[in-house]
């Protein structure tokens, strides 16, 4: 593992690409070129890759909901957990504003940015739950491949984490987006100015996040010697 500078460039780069790459697939969904199936492998396939490529350098987190159920199962320093997070912030600021200069306006307005929103009929109780559901399964992964080397699927780790994002936005991306990450949310949110139901991707995916988190180390790793991230 490289030192927390370093780290935080790959977080920045590897979440730059997921939203660049993310909201991209749901602005090409929201005008009739993609369709969910698309958008699901868009996200598993950046991530995958991103998480591949940044694991020995950052833990390939690419999420600040990963990053707290991290900080708070003891695996990784309060200073380096708030420096990545800071990282993947402005990664997926960064992305979702090249986005916007790049696709032509009318695109990027008719599909808001590529930001997640709430399905019609689907209420904020029940986004924030579908968002902390999913959450739970992205981290449950991380742990079961990054964390705890034990297993057969910790080489093959960003495969697996990226199949988990393909296999939620096909269930629940027309309920929430399933962004599973606050990241996701507030780059485009950034650059559309908007703000509406903010607490789903931030409250669901770090609650979700923790818990997986937290049950993980408790029924697994509690006197195991895992990996650390």
């Amino acid at each position: 593992m490289e030192g927390t500078s370093k780290a935080a460039v790959a977080e920045f780069v590897a979440t730059f690409a997921l939203v660049f790459v993310g909201a991209g697939a749901v602005i090409l969904n929201a005008n009739g070129q993609l369709d969910l199936t698309g958008v699901a492998l868009a996200h598993g396939l950046v991530l995958a890759i991103m998480v591949s490529i940044t694991m020995h350098i950052s833990g390939g987190m690419v999420n600040p909901a990963v990053a707290v159920s991290l900080w708070v199962t003891g695996k990784v320093s309060t200073p380096r957990a708030g420096a990545l997070i800071v990282a993947q912030l402005a990664g997926a600021i960064t992305g979702a504003f090249l986005l916007k200069f790049l696709v032509p306006a009318e695109l990027f307005d008719s599909g808001n940015g590529g930001i997640p929103a709430l399905g019609d009929g689907v209420t904020i109780g029940k986004g924030i739950l579908i968002e902390a559901v999913t959450t739970f399964f992205l981290v449950f992964a991380v742990f079961g491949t990054v964390v705890d080397d034990r297993g057969p699927f910790s080489k093959t780790a960003g495969l697996t984490i990226g199949l988990v994002i393909a296999f939620d936005i096909m269930a629940f991306g027309p309920y929430t987006g399933a962004a599973m990450n606050p990241a996701r949310w507030l780059g485009p949110a950034l650059a559309t100015t908007d703000w509406a139901d903010w607490y789903v991707w931030i409250v669901g995916p770090i609650a979700g996040g923790i818990i997986a988190g937290v049950l993980y180390w408790t029924v697994f790793l509690k006197d195991k010697e895992p990996a650390t991230p």
